[in-house]
């Protein structure tokens, strides 16, 4: 009788939970049993193995076997457990010694021929194993830099299970060149998910835009600036043609990189998605999500069968979700962001498991103002009923509306500002500098908190720990008292005003800030107050 372990990771969206991998071998018919709640991948599993060590050139143990994943009660789907289950296998069958497979982390699919192919998930993989206390992981080669992102352990990258053997049992290691492992492509297949909608700033072939390229909008690109400083989420309204995507795109340019922190928290959810490009294994700019306004509430929020998916929010996390053409998008799925634009996160539940994904990001609606998009607008021809406008405009909830911070008309831009060559604004870094300034501002300011934006911080907070000038606070207060503001908009309109304070310099909100904010929030323009233009 033999008996060997080694450890895998299972995955439930981004938490990983280190998995045991037990292999027994009896005296008996030749059997191969997998137990532990695999799924239909993982059950497969049991034939990818044997056909890769008998390509290996290593002898399959003909005795009966089983396979146990261990905790039981854990679902466990993917086919990352393939290197797992073949070195049990072996250490059961005492071709690999198995001492040296206790406290091995392994993550990697196996070829019919023996290759190990890259999984998704291996950063947050990684990162669960470090937790636990491990600190030797092998991984495919593909992904050994992604693994290596994960400080304080030990990373083994492997392109064969040939290879893997020779290494633990200390034989001399075959040196196989990479163009015999096939096409890159198609190794790296599995790594890709077509279809997410999710975009990260430079990757291969992308165009860098520059806010520079925009004519005119002095009131939108300043909203821009207000919305990356502080993190606030923005609503565009305005007609067809006048700039609202074009706007929205140059946002992620204005953030700052992300955190290490940060980086690492993308990196985890790319990894999952199977969204991060090849030979990039970080995510250090903030990600860019614009789902089509037909995406279904699993798409934007996280779902599917069985075990959820991350969707949009989650791809967007620490970056800017941009929801185009927002008033045609299904209502309820507009309002199932509700919940993850307050708490930062997003739950879903299934009957298989529950799943708790990141969802910190920087929303971004934009919508015309009616069905044809000419309302109001200075070349008239309207020709929407008063009732189909209302309609129109009532797809985007109150209770939505309430949580964006900024909402701004984008008029069309005149001739004159089209063509004139000083109509052209400061660019992206121009901006991006005074963004980085008001961040380091409010950084400085919240150091031993829990917050690093204005956007994050309870409105209490701020009343009592970080007060406005006195008699700043008045013209909100007004407006709270007509109901014109509920108490969840005059702390949203507060966190504005510390902003453009920050922006400004000032060391606390003045009367010009909070009526600045106001205007930002309401679109009314308070007596003398700017509409935010730069001080």
């Amino acid at each position: 009788m033999g008996f060997a372990r080694t450890c895998s990771v299972a995955l439930v969206g981004v938490d990983g939970v280190v998995v045991e991998v037990q292999a027994d071998l009896e005296p008996g018919l030749a059997t191969f049993t997998l137990v532990g709640l695999p799924d239909k991948s993982l059950v497969e599993s049991r034939d990818r193995v044997r056909a890769a060590v008998v390509n290996s050139g290593i002898d399959w143990p003909q005795r009966k076997l089983t396979v146990g994943l261990s905790p039981a009660s854990v679902p466990k789907s993917g086919s990352g457990f393939d290197l797992a289950v073949a070195c049990a296998v072996l250490g059961a069958a005492e071709l690999i010694d198995p001492r040296t497979l206790t406290d091995l982390v392994m993550i990697g699919e196996l070829g019919l021929d023996g290759r190990v192919r890259p999984v998704r998930g291996v950063l947050p993989s990684v990162l669960a194993a470090a937790e636990a206390g491990h600190r030797q992981v092998v991984v495919a080669e593909q992904t050994a830099s992604e693994a290596a992102l994960v400080p304080g352990v030990s990373v083994l990258g492997v392109r064969s299970l040939r290879q893997l053997v020779a290494v633990l049992t200390d034989a001399p290691v075959p040196d196989e060149d990479p163009a015999e492992d096939g096409p890159a492509a198609a190794l790296l297949a599995g790594l890709a998910v077509p279809g997410t909608g999710s975009a990260i700033p430079g990757a291969a072939g992308e165009r860098q835009v520059d806010l520079a390229e925009v004519a005119g909008q002095t009131a939108a690109r300043r909203a821009l600036e207000v919305a990356a400083a502080g993190r606030h989420h923005l609503f565009f309204t305005g007609p067809p043609g006048a700039g609202k995507t074009m706007l929205a795109e140059r946002l992620p340019g204005l953030l700052p990189p992300l955190t290490p922190q940060e980086a690492l928290e993308a990196t985890a959810v790319h990894s999952v998605a199977g969204t991060l490009p090849p030979g990039r294994p970080l995510v250090e700019r903030p990600p860019y999500c614009a789902p089509h306004h037909s995406a279904t509430t699993a798409s934007l929020v996280g779902g599917g069968s069985g075990l959820p998916r991350p969707g949009a929010v989650s791809l967007a996390h620490h970056g800017v979700l941009f929801l185009d053409e927002a008033a045609e998008c299904s209502a309820r799925v507009l309002d199932a962001l509700r919940q993850p634009l307050e708490s930062g996160r997003v739950t879903v539940a299934r009957a298989q498991g529950m799943m708790r994904m990141p969802a910190r990001f920087l929303l971004v609606l934009a919508a015309n103002p009616c069905p044809c998009g000419r309302h109001g607008s200075r070349g008239g021809g309207c020709e929407c009923r008063p009732s189909s406008v209302r309609r129109y405009r009532s797809r985007l909830s109150g209770p939505l509306l309430d949580r964006v911070d900024l909402r701004v008309t984008v008029e069309p831009v005149t001739r004159a500002e089209l063509i004139s060559p000083t109509a052209h604004g400061e660019s992206t870094a121009a901006v991006a500098a005074r963004v980085r300034a008001a961040r380091e501002r409010a950084a400085a300011r919240y150091a031993g908190t829990p917050w690093h934006t204005n956007s994050e911080v309870p409105g209490h907070e701020l009343r009592t720990r970080w007060p406005t000038a006195p008699g700043a606070l008045g013209r909100a207060e007004e407006d709270m008292e007509r109901g014109l503001l509920t108490a969840r908009g005059l702390d949203r309109v507060l966190r504005v005003a510390w902003t453009l304070a920050d922006l400004a310099g000032h060391d606390r909100p003045t009367a010009e800030d909070v009526d600045g904010a106001l205007e930002l929030r309401t679109g009314v323009r308070r007596g003398a107050a700017p509409t935010g233009g730069r001080r």
